[in-house]
């Protein structure tokens, strides 16, 4: 039986599925640093061909997840060897155990960036950007008013990148990647840590919006400082509830 697509396209397919299994399992624990990676279990495993399996570790590779040693084969990395910036191993820390600490990790290295996007952008406005924050912002008043999940979710990503990229800062802006990473994690979280919104969030994000818009550059940090922190401080008493 064929699928009726090229064979190009397959391989595509299937590299990007064994990818995906092969770097939740590392994420997870359950290919544990150290671990020599089977070859030709991994190929009866996903049904591939050695030549896709060699495309796949390519990938985990470059992600700092595994390394090929002599005579040995290809080890599993420990996290510190990660590269942690990656979307791909945000959502796949995201998904699993290690939820809770990539969330606190990412949120407060957010505290050190979102405030000094928002003043630059503030003080040098990139008139583009802070119409979509402004239009964002409103946007996820009128979700949370009719309890819309998804709109509110799209707006709260569109609010946060256009935030960092009208910094005019490129190393901030380039930010934005992992910060949407980050948040569309909330997607796929069944537990109930910060993947809620209310009134008041919607409204500080307004806040924020406004005072960019109009150029107070002292009013859009504190007001994106008061954002961030007070999600940290919501994030970490949260989720030392749900841990104990």
């Amino acid at each position: 039986m064929t699928t009726g697509l090229p064979s190009a396209s397959r391989d595509r397919g299937l590299h990007a599925r064994v990818v995906d299994a092969l770097g939740q399992d590392i994420v997870d624990g359950r290919l544990a640093p150290g671990t020599i990676l089977n070859v030709e279990a991994m190929s009866e495993r996903f049904s591939v061909s050695r030549s896709v399996l060699r495309e796949v570790l390519r990938v985990l590779q470059s992600l700092g997840m595994v390394e090929p040693r002599q005579r040995t084969g290809t080890q599993v990395l420990p996290r510190a060897s990660w590269d942690l910036m990656s979307p791909q191993v945000i959502l796949w820390r995201g998904r699993g155990p290690e939820y809770f600490t990539q969330m606190r990790e990412l949120l407060e290295l957010r505290l050190g960036l979102e405030p000094m996007a928002a003043r630059l952008g503030a003080l040098t406005p990139d008139p583009l950007q802070a119409a979509v924050v402004l239009e964002a912002a409103r946007t996820m008043v009128e979700a949370d008013a009719t309890g819309n999940g998804p709109r509110y979710l799209e707006a709260d990503v569109a609010f946060h990148t256009a935030l960092l990229r009208g910094s005019g800062n490129q190393v901030i802006g380039h930010f934005a990647t992992q910060v949407e990473a980050l948040l569309r994690t909330r997607v796929e979280e069944a537990r109930a840590t910060i993947t809620d919104w209310t009134p008041a969030a919607a409204a500080a994000h307004l806040a924020l919006a406004e005072a960019l818009v109009a150029g107070d550059a002292d009013v859009a940090f504190r007001a994106a400082w008061e954002l961030i922190s007070g999600t940290v401080d919501e994030f970490v008493r949260e989720s030392d509830e749900e841990l104990h």
